[in-house]
C-alpha cells in the first residue's frame, strides 16, 4: 500500500475561522462524477495489462473510508488469483498511475482478488458468469420469497434468466438488492457441520 498525494490550493474564502478547500466548494454530485471520471480512467489503464497477464479486471472501485480514500482494482481468472498475480497487476500498474497521474488527491492503491460471494454489476460479470449458481436478494418479497439461488441462463440487459428447479424465471435486475456469486454457500455450510 501506498500513499499518493497532491495539496490541493487553498482559497483565502474564510468560513468558520478556517480557509476551505477546493474540495469543500465540489458538490456531493460533482464528487460523484469525479470519481467516477477516476474509475473511467484507472480502468482504461488497467485493462490492457490485465489482459497482458491472463487476467480479468473485474471492477475497479475508488471509495473513502474513514479519512482516508482507496483505489482498489479487483481480479479475477479462470485458476482464481494469488497474492503473486495482485503483485503482478500492481507494479506496472502503479508505474502507469505514477506517469500518468490520473488522481488528484492522496489515496491508498491496492489490487485485489474479486473474492467469493463477489456482486455482478457490470454486463461483463453477468456474460463471463453464465452457467453459475447465483443468489438473488429481492428488495421487496417475490412470491413470498426474499432470495431466489439458482443458475445464471441469460443477461438480458435489464434482466436475467435464472434456472430453478427446472424451471426457467426472469428476473429484473432492478428488483434486486444484489446480484452475487453464489460460490461461497457450501463454505458456510461446511463450517456449521465442523462445529457439530
Amino acid at each position: 500500500m501506498r500513499k499518493v498525494g497532491i495539496e490541493i490550493p487553498t482559497f483565502r474564502l474564510i468560513k468558520e475561522n478556517r480557509a476551505i478547500t477546493l474540495s469543500e466548494f465540489r458538490t456531493k454530485e460533482e464528487k460523484a462524477v469525479a470519481d467516477s471520471a477516476t474509475v473511467k480512467k484507472v480502468r482504461e489503464l488497467a485493462k490492457p495489462l490485465c489482459d497482458g497477464l491472463g487476467l480479468f479486471l473485474w471492477d475497479v472501485k475508488f471509495e473513502k473510508e474513514g479519512a482516508n480514500k482507496y483505489l482498489r482494482v479487483y481480479i479475477d481468472s479462470d485458476e482464481g488469483i494469488s497474492i503473486d498475480d495482485c503483485e503482478a497487476l500492481h507494479r506496472p500498474l502503479d508505474k502507469l498511475l505514477d506517469e500518468t497521474d490520473p488522481i488528484a488527491e492522496s489515496y491508498i492503491f491496492e489490487v485485489c482478488s474479486a473474492g467469493l460471494g463477489r456482486k455482478l454489476e457490470r454486463p461483463e460479470h453477468f456474460e463471463v458468469c453464465l452457467g453459475d449458481e447465483i443468489r438473488l436478494r429481492f428488495i421487496r418479497p417475490r412470491d413470498g420469497e426474499k432470495e431466489l439461488v439458482g443458475t445464471l441462463e441469460e443477461y438480458l440487459g435489464d434482466s436475467v434468466a435464472v434456472e430453478v428447479g427446472g424451471k426457467r424465471e426472469v428476473v429484473r435486475i432492478s428488483d434486486c438488492a444484489y446480484i452475487k456469486l453464489n460460490d461461497d454457500a457450501d463454505l458456510f455450510s461446511a463450517e456449521k457441520d465442523s462445529a457439530e
